[in-house]
């Protein structure tokens, strides 16, 4: 395949990896504490063989996916008044249990089980230093301090688990707001529970669209350019089948 060709498969398989992810941040605008992401890209540079005319391998330049950023700014907190909706102001996860074991999120619009526990939309408990975090009919009024602390009428209930990472971008995305990770978890430090409220994604609409057209010119430009030398290598070939008079 020609070097001109090969360059603009590349270019044109990095603005639809690029495209993908900017559609998944869009899709996720509404998504409490979704954290954005971006496509990370690295030059390759391939030594080729030499083509005729050439006396030696040629060097072409590629475009290479080298992976997915993730944006850990955190998101506006939006008051929600619902009692088990909680926002986190600062870094750290809530520790949620799962079939495959304890998962990290900061989304936290939570809710309570027919049993009366903590949990995530899905279902997920929500741990607290002793596990569980039960509420019963008799605990009235649910109270969450700062710290996490969880208070009833009748005193306190439980106290919230928030965790941190040595580095939080090791955390690997499980679906439904989800983390998992190897590093052990360490206790949060300056950071806050908000009753009520919620953290908002941190995706920006009219940011997302302005790549996406960005990204979007490239592609044409791009693909203007594979039609053209497309073209040429047409016009050679008929040259070269056409009867020699």
């Amino acid at each position: 395949m020609d070097n001109t060709l090969l360059i603009s498969l590349s270019h044109q398989l990095a603005a639809i990896r690029s495209m993908d992810v900017i559609a998944n941040n869009l899709a996720n605008v509404s998504t409490p504490a979704f954290k954005r992401e971006n496509v990370k890209f690295e030059e390759l540079v391939a030594q080729l063989r030499a083509q005729e005319g050439d006396t030696s391998p040629q060097p072409v330049s590629f475009v290479q996916d080298k992976g997915v950023v993730r944006n850990l700014d955190e998101g506006r907190l939006e008051r929600t008044n619902n009692a088990f909706d909680l926002a986190l102001n600062g870094p750290g996860y809530f520790v949620v249990q799962t079939p495959k074991g304890n998962q990290y999120t900061r989304n936290g619009h939570f809710t309570l089980d027919p049993s009366g526990q903590i949990v995530t939309e899905n279902g997920e408990t929500v741990q607290g230093d002793g596990g569980a975090i039960a509420i019963t009919p008799n605990d009235g009024d649910i109270h969450i301090a700062a710290d996490g602390t969880v208070s009833g009428k009748n005193g306190q209930i439980a106290k919230i688990q928030v965790v941190n990472f040595a580095n939080e971008r090791m955390l690997l995305k499980e679906g439904s707001s989800l983390y998992s990770t190897t590093q052990t978890p360490s206790p949060a430090t300056g950071t806050a529970i908000s009753q009520g409220m919620l953290e908002s994604s941190n995706v920006e609409p009219v940011v997302e669209i302005s790549h996406m057209m960005e990204i979007m010119r490239a592609y044409q430009a791009t693909a203007s350019l594979t039609q053209q030398q497309e073209s040429l290598l047409s016009q050679a070939i008929e040259k070269l089948g056409a009867p020699v008079n």
